[in-house]
């Protein structure tokens, strides 16, 4: 027994120690705080910022959609949580108001 494994390793370990379970506590909760700090809030103050530009939507408001068109908003509709935006003179589509990802400073179609 002594050629592979020395006599100190081959003895049994004590039954446990007193005051083991607060260790897995205290890093129960390290995990929960890691958790909401890297996680939970930065993804609800997202979510916050995107509610609050959905409700300040205006007719006029010159917007950036999820798909990379740039137009101005023409039509609100309250009910059904659609927006219709103008690309051009011409083209209007109509989109959800939770695909628009921002509101584009005044101006910004005319210097395209």
């Amino acid at each position: 027994m002594s050629l592979f494994i020395s006599n100190a390793h081959a003895q049994t370990a004590p039954a446990g120690q007193p005051g083991g379970g607060l260790d897995m506590i205290i890093m129960l909760v390290a995990f929960g705080l890691i958790f909401y700090f890297l996680i939970y809030r930065p993804q609800a103050k997202r979510m916050k910022e995107h509610k609050n530009l959905m409700s300040a939507l205006a007719k006029g408001d010159e917007v950036l959609t999820q798909g990379g068109l740039i137009g101005r908003i023409s039509k609100i509709a309250d009910d059904k949580d659609f927006v219709a935006i103008s690309l051009n003179d011409t083209t209007e589509v109509t989109v959800q108001k939770g695909a628009i990802t921002a509101v584009l400073p005044k101006g910004t179609l005319k210097s395209l």
